[in-house]
């Protein structure tokens, strides 16, 4: 399932819940954490019975940014995630994989027939540090980010693209090790006016590997979806490199030329996957 965008919709904002479904994102996180107020949370947490299927109306992927577990809200914003029919969890401030665990065996008793996916977010320097450890916490694991804001807090430091880059990428490494996604840009996500910006380091996140980012701002869901996914020509090359090396194959030849440049298996591999991924959508 393609999963470019993922933007943010407040759990306590009727306004912004109502039009959810038409911002075109490929999954939409409703929030009960940051987003939303203490006086709002067990409100908010109400609303997801109708807020979930209304947020999937037109076949996004719908998660819920449930609270930390440290809040004492966590296991109820997941069972209630669950009754309301979420497709997966945002789990913040993650420390290890018993945090993910204890969510899952709570999603275990209410799901149902369905298999809810976690998201892990981690967000302080120490999760970083465990990322791979964290990455191993079972099936239902998904994908990690990491949280720049809450993570340059932790460090004493300001969340640049400068600062965030290095353990960002650490939990990206972390995540493709373990063969799941990775969420996320090389920089805040919070200056959500800095359209150009963000353009710039959603194509820089792609082309590290990372499978897709989340925002704040429908005005942002465009141009993830444009960056995370690959042009009509590169899957034409795609196509073509893979035709090539199909026929060199035939022919008895290794390594060949492809647009001027030496093909070996590992390009190939690439472009097959490319294809895999992108070619029906």
């Amino acid at each position: 399932m393609m999963m470019r965008s993922f933007l943010y919709v407040p759990a306590s904002a009727e306004k912004f819940l109502a039009r959810a479904h038409e911002r075109g994102a490929d999954a939409l996180i409703l929030d009960l954490e940051d987003a939303v107020a203490p006086s709002e949370k067990a409100r908010a947490r109400e609303r997801l019975r109708d807020a979930v299927p209304s947020a999937a109306r037109n076949g996004a992927t719908i998660f819920v940014r449930i609270n930390a577990l440290a809040s004492g809200l966590a296991l109820d914003d997941a069972r209630a995630a669950a009754a309301a029919g979420a497709d997966g969890l945002f789990v913040p401030k993650v420390h290890g994989p018993e945090d993910l665990r204890q969510i899952g065996a709570v999603l275990d008793t209410r799901e149902g027939g369905r298999r809810m996916t976690l998201v892990a977010l981690l967000e302080d320097a120490a999760a970083v540090l465990d990322a791979r450890t964290i990455a191993t916490a079972g099936p239902r694991l998904l994908a990690l980010a990491t949280g720049g804001e809450d993570l340059a807090t932790d460090m004493g430091a300001e969340p640049s693209p400068e600062v965030l880059r290095f353990p960002k990428l650490m939990v990206h490494m972390a995540a493709k090790a373990a063969g799941l996604r990775s969420l996320g840009l090389l920089r805040s996500v919070a200056d959500f006016r800095d359209v150009e910006g963000v353009r710039h380091a959603a194509r820089e996140a792609r082309a590290f590997g990372f499978d897709g980012a989340s925002c704040i701002h429908p005005s942002l869901v465009p141009i993830l979806n444009e960056a995370f996914a690959p042009s009509a020509e590169e899957l034409d090359r795609a196509r073509a490199m893979v035709a090539a090396f199909d026929a060199a194959t035939a022919a008895g030849t290794g390594a060949f030329v492809f647009d001027g440049k030496m093909v070996d298996e590992p390009v190939v591999a690439r472009a097959r996957a490319l294809l895999e991924r992108f070619e029906s959508i």
